[in-house]
């Protein structure tokens, strides 16, 4: 079974990163959709490290503005949904359920740091790569970003649960006057290699 070609076109080829929005809310409902979705991307031994903050409210977008690079705040602000897509450091603690037909799965992590933070951030990230895939397939557009401060979102929004911010990615329905020419990408024989 393939995608046929307008999915493709919807995921990928057509798929832009928006910076301005329509004033058009995301239900409750698509966000829950949007997260059902998405969980199932692979991670390794079903780690699932990545945590969502959905910014929604007016509250919200002021708690994180100040962490704001003043090229991402107009467009943020405007966006119905923001999401603080980040990691829990501690994701290990979860793998009896995550990963329960190994019992010896959350000594791999404890005994070893460096291994638990690369598990978190390779593993958070690629969560959040599906975010935005999920999202297109839903009929959202996407803006993604990393132009802010991490310390100051993790300050105002995990102080209590430790978890650490990655990227941000704005949603919403995009309006198509903000969207900029698409631009190069590297042919498969620049970036490639057939072994």
């Amino acid at each position: 079974m393939t995608i046929d070609a307008p999915g493709l076109d919807l995921l990928f080829r057509e798929a832009r990163t928006h910076n301005k929005w329509q004033d058009r809310p995301i239900s409750d409902e698509t966000l829950h959709e949007l997260y059902d979705l998405m969980k199932f991307g692979p991670t390794s031994a079903n780690s699932s490290p990545a945590r969502f903050v959905f910014i929604r409210t007016k509250e919200g977008k002021e708690k994180l503005r100040p962490a704001l690079s003043s090229g991402n705040t107009e467009k943020t602000m405007a966006a119905p949904v923001t999401v603080i897509v980040a990691y829990d450091p501690k994701f290990y603690e979860k793998l009896p359920k995550l990963f329960p037909h190994n019992a010896d799965a959350v000594g791999w992590f404890t005994s070893n740091d460096s291994l638990a933070a690369t598990t978190a951030f390779r593993n958070g990230t690629l969560q959040g790569a599906y975010l935005i895939v999920a999202a297109r397939a839903l009929g959202l557009d996407v803006g993604a970003m990393s132009g802010f401060d991490n310390a100051t979102v993790d300050a105002a929004f995990f102080h209590s649960n430790g978890w650490r911010s990655n990227f941000l990615v704005n949603l919403g329905y995009g309006d198509p006057s903000g969207v900029f020419n698409r631009s190069p990408r590297l042919a498969f024989e620049e970036a490639a290699i057939l072994a």
